[in-house]
């Protein structure tokens, strides 16, 4: 497995200079993940960095005591993570495998010595957190002011991987979205009629991600 090509096909990862890639790869711990296997909870003591190399994970936060919501998926390439650095504490998110994957894991104790040998390492985590936090903001802002099939269009053109696939169950969508899986399946197969999208089993496909960006106003 060619972890650093792997990771090179996410924006952040690729964005790194090339020492400081290889620093984290280095001191990164690869881990094979079963579909459902947990990464980390939600108020784990210990935060790091996770960067997926194949596969997918699926982001979960609590609503009250006893309620779980799923808030994102993370695809290929793409980096999570939190540092103590910067003020950060327990684990914001629950972190699983939603398909069989691979993921490296940096532990937040190494990313100092990292910083020793890549100067830009801590310049990296904070963009890194930034676009959490982008990311974030903007999914809330999109929930706010879309009506639900504009929402349900805007969440699968986002989480389209390079094919258009959307690797989620129509039950997935409609929790990301706030909708009952009804009204979520009743917006796809609307998005269907269109040629936008082809529900799959277990996933979708976006043929047409512009129309749902356009859809959507995005």
């Amino acid at each position: 497995m060619d972890v650093m090509t792997a990771l090179m096909r996410g924006r952040w990862f690729a964005g790194l200079d090339p020492k400081l890639a290889e620093a984290l790869v280095a001191a990164g711990r690869v881990r094979a993940l079963d579909e459902g296997q947990w990464i980390y909870s939600e108020g784990d003591e210990e935060p790091g960095l996770c960067l997926v190399i194949d596969g997918v994970l699926r982001l979960e936060a609590s609503a009250g005591s006893e309620r779980g919501v799923l808030i994102g998926l993370v695809g290929a390439g793409q980096a999570i993570g939190q540092s103590r650095r910067f003020g950060g504490g327990r684990r914001i998110v629950t972190a699983r495998a939603q398909r069989a994957s691979h993921v490296l894991l940096v532990p937040d104790i190494a990313l100092p010595g990292i910083a020793d040998r890549a100067p830009g390492a801590w310049a990296a985590v904070i963009a890194l957190l930034y676009d959490q936090l982008d990311a974030a903001v903007h999914a809330a802002a999109l929930n706010l002011c879309l009506t639900p099939r504009q929402r349900v269009a805007a969440r699968l053109a986002q989480l389209a991987d390079a094919e258009g696939v959307v690797a989620a169950t129509q039950a997935d969508v409609a929790e990301m979205c706030g909708l009952s899986r009804k009204s979520a399946s009743g917006h796809i197969l609307a998005l269907a009629a269109n040629d936008w999208v082809v529900p799959l089993y277990r996933s979708l496909l976006v043929v047409d991600p512009a129309a749902l960006r356009a859809f959507a106003g995005i």
